[in-house]
């Protein structure tokens, strides 16, 4: 099987600073639930950000479906962005508009209107136990809340490869323990899940990898790579 996701020897270094990741090499294949674990400061959201080509390497390879990221024209970025759904630590939610308009947003991008976006968007909203909150706003709900929705905003366009940077971090464990239980259940139906994680000490299920970073380097699954 084609590695879905694929880094060979990548370092990434940003002006006036030390490697912040170093020759790194792992192959992720389609339909894995893979956790990124190290303490802050190690690189994880580093390597999230190259994986959805948010940034590029500055030396090495890193293939996403047999694409190189560094080959790849700006102009079709977005095209293999379309890929993922990201969730990132701030959420990103837009705080002038409601539950409904916030998860309708990837969809009016996509040119994706009427009968069949609102479809879309309550099934999504479903999925994350929101469907009641539709019409409130988001500065109303919980913090666990906030990060179902952004859960549901990144899953409504039926991505294949969903990535979470430190989803759980600010959340208690009964709300942590629920976040990565939504994850595990869109694992379950074939998306490839990448989850950065601090603490997997509250993760309800083993991941297929863990690649654990320390100081910019790989420990993958526990081993030196």
């Amino acid at each position: 099987m084609d590695s879905m996701i694929t880094f060979d020897q990548v370092t990434k270094r940003y002006p006036k600073s030390d490697d912040i990741l170093q020759g790194v090499n792992f192959a992720i294949n389609e339909g894995e639930m893979v956790f990124v674990t190290g303490r802050s400061g190690a690189g994880k959201s580093t390597l999230l950000k190259l994986i959805a080509a948010i940034e590029r390497p500055t030396h090495g390879t890193v293939l996403i479906n047999n694409q190189n990221v560094s080959q790849i024209r700006n102009a079709a970025i977005p095209f293999l962005r379309r890929k993922f759904g990201l969730i990132f630590q701030d959420h990103k939610l837009l705080y002038d508009r409601n539950c409904f308009q916030n998860v309708l947003l990837p969809l009016s991008i996509n040119g994706i209107t009427g009968e069949e976006a609102a479809k879309r968007v309550r099934a999504a909203l479903d999925k994350v136990g929101l469907l009641n909150k539709e019409k409130m706003m988001p500065i109303t709900l919980s913090g666990g809340e906030q990060q179902r929705l952004a859960i549901a905003r990144a899953v409504v366009s039926r991505p294949s490869i969903l990535i979470a940077d430190e989803p759980t971090g600010n959340l208690d464990s009964t709300y942590a323990h629920d976040i990565l239980g939504l994850f595990k259940a869109f694992h379950q139906v074939g998306v490839t899940v990448i989850v950065a994680m601090h603490d997997t000490s509250n993760a309800p299920f083993q991941p297929d990898q863990i690649l654990h970073l320390s100081q910019g380097r790989l420990l993958k699954n526990g081993a030196s790579t």
